[in-house]
């Protein structure tokens, strides 16, 4: 289930709605959308290829860079969100805690409570960007605020 989330929702989808923000201008949306679905993707592949004998097995070392690299990346972008609502600021700044959290468990023999509060912090994460889609959707449907983003920070 999770694999085909990572390769239709989390991979295909974010990549449409990327093109789809390429075509109205936004290049901080478009950048995040198909980065994020590519990282979908490649995560998929890292789990599936191994398995269908079409590559070697990540070992935890070099899982801990992939996820330290993808919390650098999410760091700056985290940063444009700075010129946003403070909806995408707390997806964003607990998306770069959460890839680095990850990378944490995979680099050092983290305990088990280290991986659990990872996991929770993995749910606030998730929940905050449910909250920003819905609210971006419902407002924009309903022609006033619906749910608060936050203000915008110019």
């Amino acid at each position: 289930m999770i694999l085909a989330m990572g390769i239709c929702y989390g991979g295909a989808a974010q990549i449409i709605a990327g093109i789809m923000e390429w075509k109205k201008g936004n290049t901080f949306a478009t950048t995040a959308f198909v980065s994020y679905g590519l990282f979908w993707l490649s995560l998929v592949a890292l789990i599936v290829l191994p398995k269908i004998g079409w590559g070697a097995p990540s070992n935890d070392t070099a899982m801990a860079a992939y996820l330290a690299m993808w919390g650098l990346f999410t760091a700056v972008m985290f940063l444009g969100t700075l010129r946003l609502n403070r909806a995408l600021q707390v997806v964003f700044a607990t998306l770069t805690i959460l890839f680095f959290m990850l990378a944490i468990g995979d680099f050092s023999d983290a305990s088990p409570g280290f991986r659990q509060l990872t996991g929770y912090e993995g749910i606030f994460c998730g929940f905050s960007a449910i909250y920003a889609g819905l609210a971006q959707v419902l407002n924009e449907l309903f022609g006033k605020t619906v749910l608060p983003l936050g203000p915008v920070t110019k």
